[in-house]
Order: structure tokens, then C-alpha cells, then sequence
């Protein structure tokens, strides 16, 4: 257990003697920016003091009367009630050897016992990767390795739109492609794929199968779509493999479009209530629950909208067993959030259940000037030409250090230079550097003793360490992946100003050293494990 979790246990059981029910996960216990106010901080007293009708600054004076620890040596009241925290110089250090006994557990949860189904990716699959979909990749997948990391028991899903007008408009494009192969003309129409993936398709066909299928028939038609569907698939997957990124299942609109589950459906919200006609087309009332407006589920002609089959689908997610579903949507699709809320809670399941995490465009500088993106026309920056570029780490790193909605300015510039600017070159030099001297110190390593350190500088770097578990459960209940990009920075920070102005090497002192070292090797093993979280590697070498 860290200080900052001694501390939030001493202040609950404090207040519990005083009468008031709360846990440690209630309080709130920060590292105090200025050493003349303690190593760490609360506002426990200006939280609750309403509650038992006291001043604040008279219940920080009863907490303190209730709070005995060894760890702590004495506190103090500032401003209007703020209690502050000034611990014994051993017990700072004490997270140091808790690091160096857990190793890449630590900041490791207990099962929090929920099943949570985060979906992310889900690119039709009719060409590559575009640069939407490779932000969805890094804040999902940062989002899942956040979670697991926090005790939840997290499923990567992946949801394959593999019916509709896309995918014919895909196998009328290969087959076009494919007869074009054969000398004969053809020409795609303004909705088909334009890009070079599709002939290279079409070449892969007749190199398997020569002109097999140059007689344009209903089997024909089928075998293209499913042809594309499926190589198209493929690279996404292998792209997505390359970026660090793997799902647990791949869920089909086609088997939810099979069999009864559809009309099961449709019966289940109409004995429920919650199904009208209007001039032929079938409506949900979706405006009873958290929706603006009613949304059509069969239009006019008798076909199904794309929501019926996405509420088929997430109610079978939910029939899983999942607790909580969570889906990473880009920023047009932020008016579907709540018609899929009101569609679960028509099931019976609350609003809370269903989550959305939005995330906004990209836009690519190189040399000062954008660089435009077009899917269709065979000319755009794709995902894997970017990670080819600037590297999987770099393009992980900077997707994931901004929150996804706001807008993100991708500089590839920066994003390959070897500076301090750079800020995934920043820490993992950082990692690197703790790994240099680790090894030329080798000799002077003792993992046996209880770490000596006293120094402001060591003093910042051990609470930075320590509020690596905390972070990690804000990160994940804020589903926030640059919370772990700005912990790693200032660490990263911390440890760089540390290096320049302490000798930690000392062969005269090897007691301070192996302290030293220690330090240092409790920041390496955090910098990876938090690197980890954003897919991000931890080079030994720079």
C-alpha cells in the first residue's frame, strides 16, 4: 500500500470514529506542490464539515486528534481547512521497495468483479485503415490495457459491417477491377473504391483462380463481396497487429441479420409498447426515453434501418453477461449515443450500461503545410503509411496524450525528431536513461536495503511514483488514456531534472548510491508499466 493510500485509510477511519461513513475511495489525497505544506494534502475537512455542521477548520482539528499513523510526523491546518501531511523521510521511500518487490504489478487493482465490452475500430471493411480509425485504435485499446490494469474484466470487440450498399458497391469494384485484368473496359461508378488495395485484390484472384469468374452471375456477385470482404478484413487486422492492437471477438452484421433475431426483436419492443407506423415506415419511441425524436427501424420499402440491427446486436452484447459496454465512436456519430440508450433502457437496462467514447478529426501537418486526405481516391495518408513513417510508439503516443474530443494536429515532423520537444522521445529517454545507469552501477545495486532518500528532488520523485496506482483508477473511470501521458511526462520530467542535478553515482558513498539506484530502478519499472498502458515500448538504448 502507498503513502497516499495509508493516508486515505488513517483519514476514513478517522472520520468514522467521528461519525461519518465513509471509505478511502471517498477521500480525496494529493502530493502538495509546495514542501512548505507538506508532502501530500486533503480537503476532507471542507468536504464534509457541512454534513456534521461544523467549520472546517474545527473538524481538521478533530481529524487530527483522530489520525495516528507511523508514517506520518505531524500535521498541520492551512487556509480555510485544508489538512497537510508532513510524513517521516523513511516513510517516503517506503514505495520504492513496495515498487521493487511488485515489479510490473504494481498499480495492479483487485477484481473489481465487472465485465466491461469496450468495441473500437469497427472499420467497414472496404479499404484501408484511415487516420479516424487509427485514433479509435490508440484510445481504445489504451482504454482496454486502463481498465484491465484497474481490476476490470475487459473484452475487445470488433463489429464487421459486412452487409449493405458498401459491400456491393466493394464487389462491384473488384469485379470491375478484375475484368479490367482480362483486357476488357470497365468503369467504377462515383460509389465504388477507387484505391490501389482493390486491384491488387482483383490481381489476387486471378492468380488463384485465372478467369473463373468472368461470367457475371448472381454466385459471381457473392464471391467478389465476400472476396473483398475477407482480404480487406485481413489487412485490417494485420495493420491493426502491427500497431500494438488485438481483439478478443469479431461480431458479424450478417449473423445478427441471420435467422429470427430481427423479428424476435421487433416483436419484444412491440409488446413492450414502443413501436408505431407512420406513412408505411416503422418508428421506435425513442423520444419517451433520452432521444430528440422517434427513429425509424423499417423505412417505407419494407428494409431495415442500419439502428435495428445495432440494437439486435448490442442487446445480444449485454445478453453476454457484460456489466457495462462501452463503444469508441467518432465525432458524427455523437447523435447515436443517446438512441442507443433509450433502445437499452426499452430492455430494461440503464442509461449508465451504455457509454460512448468520442473522439475528434485528424489533421496531418508535415513541413508546415497540411496534408490532405481523400479515402476513395487512391491518395490518401493511410494508417499504415503514417505508422511506417513516424513509428507505431510515436503515432500511439500522440493520439493518446490528447483527449479524444478535442481536435488533434498530427505533426510528423516532430513526431520523428530526436529532441526534448518530442514528447514520446522525452520519456523514453527517460527510460533509457534510468536503464544507463543501472547498468554502470551495477556492482553498487542492493536490492536488500531499506532506500535512503532525502532530497527535495528524490522527495518529488517518490510521490510522483506513488500516485501511480491513483492515477490508474482515474484514468480508467475517466476512460482517459492522457491522464497516463501526462503522469508519464512529469515523471519523465522529474526524473531528467533529477539526473542533471544529483550525482547518483557516487563510489565513495555506496550506501547513497544503492539508494540511488533503487530510485531509479522503481522509476524504470513504472515508465514501463505506464508506457505499456499506452502501447507505447521502453527501449533500454536510445
Amino acid at each position: 500500500m502507498t503513502n497516499e493510500e495509508q493516508l486515505k485509510e488513517l483519514i476514513a477511519a478517522a472520520l468514522n470514529k467521528l461519525g461519518v461513513a465513509a471509505s478511502a475511495s471517498d477521500i480525496a489525497v494529493t502530493p502538495s506542490k509546495d514542501l512548505a505544506h507538506g508532502d501530500y494534502a486533503s480537503n476532507v475537512a471542507l468536504k464534509y464539515s457541512k454534513a456534521l455542521g461544523k467549520k472546517p477548520q474545527d473538524l481538521a482539528n478533530e481529524l487530527i486528534n483522530e489520525i495516528h499513523g507511523e508514517l506520518v510526523d505531524h500535521i498541520e491546518i492551512a487556509g480555510p481547512g485544508f489538512v497537510n501531511f508532513f510524513l517521516k523521510k523513511e516513510s517516503l521511500s517506503l514505495v520504492v521497495s513496495l515498487i521493487l518487490k511488485e515489479g510490473d504489478n504494481f498499480g495492479t487493482a483487485p477484481s473489481k468483479n465487472q465485465k466491461i465490452d469496450v468495441e473500437f475500430v469497427s472499420a467497414n471493411p472496404t479499404g484501408n485503415l484511415h487516420l479516424g480509425h487509427t485514433r479509435g485504435a490508440a484510445l481504445g485499446d489504451s482504454v482496454c490495457n486502463i481498465l484491465q490494469k484497474a481490476g476490470y474484466d475487459v473484452t475487445r470487440e470488433y463489429y464487421l459491417n459486412n452487409c449493405g450498399n458498401q459491400v456491393a458497391h466493394l464487389g462491384n469494384s473488384v469485379r470491375i477491377r478484375y475484368h479490367e485484368l482480362f483486357g476488357e473496359e470497365g468503369k467504377l461508378g462515383d460509389d465504388d473504391y477507387h484505391g490501389p488495395e482493390i486491384i491488387k485484390i482483383a490481381e489476387s484472384i486471378k492468380e488463384k483462380y485465372g478467369d473463373k469468374y468472368l461470367v457475371d452471375n448472381e454466385e459471381t456477385k457473392e464471391f467478389f463481396i465476400q472476396y473483398g470482404i475477407e482480404a480487406n478484413l485481413a489487412r485490417i487486422m494485420k495493420d491493426l497487429e502491427d500497431f500494438g492492437v488485438h481483439f478478443d471477438v469479431i461480431s458479424k452484421e450478417s449473423d445478427i441479420r441471420a435467422g429470427t433475431t430481427i423479428v424476435d426483436t421487433i416483436k419484444l419492443l412491440k409488446d413492450k409498447g414502443f413501436v408505431y407506423e407512420n406513412e408505411g415506415a416503422t418508428y421506435l419511441k425513442t423520444s419517451e426515453f433520452l432521444d430528440d425524436k422517434d427513429r425509424p427501424i423499417i423505412k417505407s420499402d419494407g428494409c431495415y434501418t442500419y439502428y435495428l440491427p445495432d440494437i439486435c446486436y448490442h442487446y445480444e452484447k449485454m445478453n453476454r453477461g457484460f456489466d457495462h459496454l462501452i463503444v469508441m465512436l467518432g465525432a458524427d456519430h455523437f447523435g447515436y449515443i443517446n438512441r442507443m440508450k433509450s433502445a437499452l433502457m426499452m430492455k430494461g437496462y440503464p442509461a449508465e450500461a451504455y457509454e460512448a467514447g468520442i473522439y475528434q478529426i485528424v489533421r496531418v501537418y508535415k513541413n508546415g503545410e497540411e496534408v490532405k486526405m481523400s479515402k476513395r481516391t487512391g491518395k490518401a495518408i493511410t494508417h499504415r503509411e503514417l505508422v511506417e513513417e513516424v513509428g507505431k510508439d510515436a503515432v500511439r503516443y500522440f493520439f493518446a496524450e490528447r483527449n479524444g474530443d478535442s481536435h488533434l494536429d498530427f505533426n510528423m515532423d516532430l513526431a520523428t525528431s530526436k529532441s526534448k520537444d518530442n514528447p514520446v522521445y522525452y520519456v523514453q529517454y527517460a527510460h533509457a536513461r534510468c536503464t544507463s545507469l543501472l547498468e554502470m552501477g551495477k556492482d553498487m545495486i542492493d536490492d536488500s536495503i531499506t532506500p535512503v532518500l532525502e532530497t527535495p528532488k528524490e522527495g518529488e520523485i517518490m510521490k510522483q511514483l506513488a500516485q501511480f496506482p491513483s492515477m490508474i483508477e482515474a484514468a480508467a473511470s475517466a476512460r482517459a488514456p492522457y491522464k497516463v501521458a501526462n503522469y508519464i511526462h512529469q515523471l519523465a520530467q522529474l526524473i531528467h531534472e533529477y539526473y542533471a542535478a544529483t550525482k547518483i553515482i557516487d563510489r565513495d558513498n555506496k550506501a547513497v548510491t544503492a539508494s540511488r539506484l533503487a530510485l531509479m530502478k522503481a522509476c524504470k519499472i513504472v515508465l514501463r508499466n505506464a508506457l505499456a498502458l499506452l502501447g507505447v515500448s521502453a527501449p533500454d538504448k536510445m
